[in-house]
């Protein structure tokens, strides 16, 4: 589900707080753990949310929330001309999203950055192109976060955002979420549970 702002890691029993630290946002030793436990463990929606988004060789690519960077690894091979940017909250991800892209990173295709969705580092009109798969619910501030994905896309860019069973995201919720935020082409794709909303921007 989409975050609630109320619903802070204080509120959450042990094993909550411990799933989040592990998972939702990785820190230490468990966070490590958790992001070679979610390797590999999205490619079939990746790869499919990516397909929604149709990208171009040149395209310039954003991931928000690249978690051990499976994602990353998927756009680049899409853009062989172009180049593809990641933010993610987590220091143990952009780390291990890195090393895992490490060939790309050092020829300058690939840059990857701690941050926020709510604070992107990145100028305005960016990107063609952006995406999210099991992100979204862990913005801290959603609203704001998609305020600033519509500045750092170009007029008319495209933006996924992909979401696995996993996640429970309510399909009218993420709807309602989006048309609140001023996008107004918004289609909903599902697939095996998995669901990805594209959104347009003006």
């Amino acid at each position: 589900m989409v975050h609630d702002p109320a619903d802070t890691p204080a509120d959450r029993s042990f094993t909550d707080r411990l799933l989040h630290r592990t998972f939702g946002q990785p820190r230490g030793l468990l966070g490590r753990l958790g992001g070679w436990v979610m390797a590999g463990g999205k490619d079939a929606t990746i790869e499919w949310v990516l397909e929604q988004l149709s990208i171009r060789p040149t395209d310039r690519v954003l991931e928000i929330g690249f978690g051990p960077g499976d994602g990353i690894r998927m756009a680049a091979q899409a853009t062989s001309e172009g180049s593809v940017a990641g933010v993610d909250h987590s220091t143990v991800m952009v780390r291990m999203a890195r090393d895992r892209n490490a060939t790309a990173v050092d020829a300058g295709n690939v840059d990857l950055r701690h941050g926020r969705a709510s604070e992107l580092p990145f100028e305005t009109d960016s990107f063609e192109a952006a995406f999210s798969v099991n992100s979204m619910q862990l913005w801290p501030d959603v609203h704001a976060g998609l305020d600033e994905l519509q500045r750092v896309l170009v007029p008319g860019g495209t933006a996924a955002f992909g979401f696995t069973h996993h996640a429970k995201q309510n399909p009218n919720e993420l709807v309602d979420v989006l048309m609140s935020a001023g996008f107004e082409s918004i289609e909903l794709h599902e697939r095996n549970r998995a669901i990805c909303a594209v959104v347009v921007t003006a």
